[in-house]
């Protein structure tokens, strides 16, 4: 195989008020005390490794801990607004109970095309993936031969593990994220990527 680049893509910490579940898409939500823990173990992990950049969707919940993993490395991350997580418009910020008894019809409809079906200004999964794909492009063409940081979301990374697998987007929760993960990707030159870890 020729020169690959390796990612280490991350979810990010633990967020307050994650005992609910709710759609927090692109809005600000601070981390955990257990959140911060998570990244600087995540640092502690990734100290061996030669990372020749970090990257980081741009909201606070993911940049905090890339600055964390890029600091032992002589790093200062690039925030990109493409990494950040799906926008869920009127829906964010609210629980997913809330949404299905207030809004249950809608509910179905996300729920019966996960793909297609966006959320009132929101995005859907072939937005997402329409600003995700090239921007993950650009950085694996950047640093062939080299390893490099993702920090993103739950969603994010995701719609970037079924492509590295040629998996559809409709099976979007057939790879569990848990809050501080870390997956490995490897891309190759001849358009070959291998999926090394998931939600390790």
């Amino acid at each position: 195989m020729t020169a690959r680049t390796r990612i280490h893509l991350i979810r990010h910490g633990q967020v307050e008020g994650h005992q609910e579940k709710r759609y927090n898409g692109q809005g600000e939500v601070p981390l955990t005390e257990t959140g911060r823990r998570q990244f600087e173990q995540l640092a502690e992990r990734l100290q061996g490794e030669r990372l020749a950049a970090v990257y980081s969707s741009d909201l606070s919940r993911c940049l905090l801990g890339a600055k964390t993993i890029a600091g032992p490395h002589g790093l200062v991350p690039e925030a990109r607004r493409e990494f950040r997580e799906i926008c869920m418009g009127a829906w964010e910020g609210i629980t997913w109970k809330e949404l299905q008894a207030s809004y249950p019809e809608q509910w179905r409809a996300r729920i019966d095309d996960l793909v297609r079906y966006r959320a009132p200004q929101g995005e859907n999964l072939l937005d997402v993936a329409a600003r995700v794909r090239p921007a993950l492009a650009e950085l694996v063409s950047r640093h062939r031969g080299e390893e490099i940081a993702l920090i993103g979301h739950g969603g994010i990374n995701r719609v970037i593990l079924l492509d590295a697998v040629g998996a559809p987007l409709d099976r979007l929760f057939s790879f569990e994220q848990n809050y501080g993960c870390l997956n490995i990707i490897d891309y190759y030159q001849d358009g070959i990527s291998v999926v090394k870890l998931v939600n390790g």
